[in-house]
């Protein structure tokens, strides 16, 4: 099974407007690939908030390929794998909605939350978010850089495998009780 952390950052509100995507893949006990693509979002209206937040500009992706272009390599990587986000309700939105604006299928896959894991297995007062827990675990990152966030995610998952003494990230999530949630369709052939 691929297990893979996603994050997206987005020009504006519209869950549509993906303009960064990262990812970072696991396999035993250790992050082994990571990527990250900025993209050209349907239309190039960023909100000065997000451009706050993460720094992309209308200029930055103007020519770069579209959000079918850049996920077409990884599409497989998703299908039929467990799929991680910190906050997953607004990355695996991002890649739903997304999907869908562009008339594609979303891939069948089961994510977990490292949101949710954190707060089982990391809690504390000051909250969760993924820079609070990162630092706490002293995970080095460049906090709102897509790909970074998705390594980010992939290392807090890691380290709980660690801290729970769990076999891999599919038996923590039994572990900590957590729901296995399937999204998209499999191909009937």
């Amino acid at each position: 099974m691929t297990i893979i952390a996603i994050d997206f950052e987005t020009a504006n509100e519209r869950r549509d407007s993906a303009c960064a995507v990262g990812l970072a893949w696991i396999e035993g006990d250790a992050v082994i690939r990571r990527e990250s693509h900025l993209m050209r979002p349907p239309e190039l209206r960023f909100s000065p908030g997000n451009i706050r937040v993460h720094g992309i500009r209308p200029a930055d992706v103007r020519h770069l390929p579209a959000f079918p272009e850049v996920m077409a390599p990884y599409l497989d990587d998703l299908a039929e794998g467990l799929v991680l986000a910190h906050n997953a309700s607004f990355d695996l939105g991002v890649l739903r909605v997304t999907l869908a604006a562009y008339g594609l299928p979303v891939p069948a896959f089961a994510h977990l939350c490292t949101l949710q894991v954190a707060r089982r297995v990391f809690p504390n007062p000051a909250g969760c978010g993924l820079s609070k827990v990162a630092d706490r675990l002293g995970i080095r990152f460049a906090h709102h850089d897509a790909g970074e966030d998705a390594y980010a995610c992939a290392e807090i998952a890691l380290a709980a495998v660690r801290a729970q003494a769990a076999q891999d990230v599919p038996h923590l999530r039994r572990m900590l009780g957590l729901a296995q949630v399937r999204t998209g369709v499999r191909d009937a052939a």
